[in-house]
């Protein structure tokens, strides 16, 4: 029996003339400086180093449009979370933690998909089978955190560039409806993200979380946050920075500083030279605005008087 094909989808063309006059939304954070409305962005790091931290922290200020880390959520938005390999115990400890005050609400809403909750094995998205078990989750949700590719993602060969096609098609059909993903990787034991870097093609951010040279495991979770890729902002918005985490009577509090050698320090170190700071922007080919924040944030930490 023959089988018959669904007709094709009509395309959409335009002339580049009509386009420009077109007037389209401007387009917002989810999170400011990286992570924009209909945005795909990454975040990969070793084992162990924090990734679940970091995910459910931003998943958090989203749902209710606040800070996290240096990055701010201008207003609540709808989360999906989607844990892959987290036993329930332990995630529940965590998103205690987090909350603070677990006995009140998020501002928006906050969805949690996790496997010890399930009947059976949570969506593989590299498979069509998958996508549509998540599709009826996905309505009225803003922003999609898959943590991790790998549990997540299982039909794709981390290695073949052609094996990502079906997750990257899913990530820009949800792109199309409006919805941000934030997929959280592992990093292989150069440091790099696995897998091939076809991933990225598609991304508009990409963050990896490194340990510090001097990394001592008393130090707890302490990493370096960089900036690998960064498709919308730019200067003072992608510098790195340090963050630790900090757990007092099982609350979780983040303290971040800036990486040793960054402009930031080399403007605080000219600025107790004795330099001005129109000079400054001069020798390091900055604006004058961003020195001047620099030295603004170092007077408010007491670093210059």
């Amino acid at each position: 029996m023959n089988r018959i094909l669904p007709k094709p989808q009509a395309l959409e063309v335009t002339s580049v003339y009509e386009f420009v006059k077109r007037e389209l939304p401007p387009r917002e954070n989810i999170l400011a400086p990286w992570l924009p409305v209909q945005g795909l962005t990454m975040i990969y790091a070793p084992r162990g180093i924090g990734k679940t931290h970091v995910a459910l922290g931003i998943a958090h200020a989203v749902a209710n449009g606040t800070t996290f880390l240096n990055w701010s959520a201008p207003k609540p938005r709808s989360v999906l979370y989607l844990d892959g390999e987290m036993p329930a115990t332990l995630m529940q400890e965590r998103l205690k933690a987090l909350m603070k005050d677990p006995t009140q609400k998020p501002k928006a809403l906050f969805q949690l998909l996790t496997p010890d909750l399930q009947h059976g094995a949570m969506p593989d998205l590299a498979t069509y089978k998958g996508q549509e078990m998540l599709e009826p989750h996905l309505k009225d949700i803003d922003l999609i955190i898959i943590d991790n590719i790998s549990t997540l993602c299982r039909n794709s060969k981390e290695n073949e560039a052609d094996s990502w096609l079906p997750v990257q098609d899913w990530a820009l059909t949800q792109r199309a409806a409006g919805k941000s993903i934030l997929f959280i990787h592992h990093a292989g034991k150069g440091g790099h993200q696995r897998g091939t870097s076809k991933r990225e093609d598609i991304l508009d951010t990409v963050i990896a979380l490194k340990r510090p040279d001097d990394y001592n495991a008393k130090d707890g979770a302490i990493f370096q946050v960089t900036f690998e890729k960064a498709r919308c902002f730019m200067g003072n918005d992608a510098e790195g920075f340090e963050a630790q985490l900090i757990i007092n009577n099982d609350v979780h509090e983040w303290q971040t500083r800036a990486i040793p050698g960054t402009m930031y320090e080399q403007v605080i170190s000219m600025a107790k030279q004795g330099l001005k700071q129109k000079e400054i922007a001069e020798k390091m080919n900055l604006d004058k605005s961003g020195v001047s924040r620099y030295i603004k944030t170092a007077h408010q930490e007491g670093r210059i008087q």
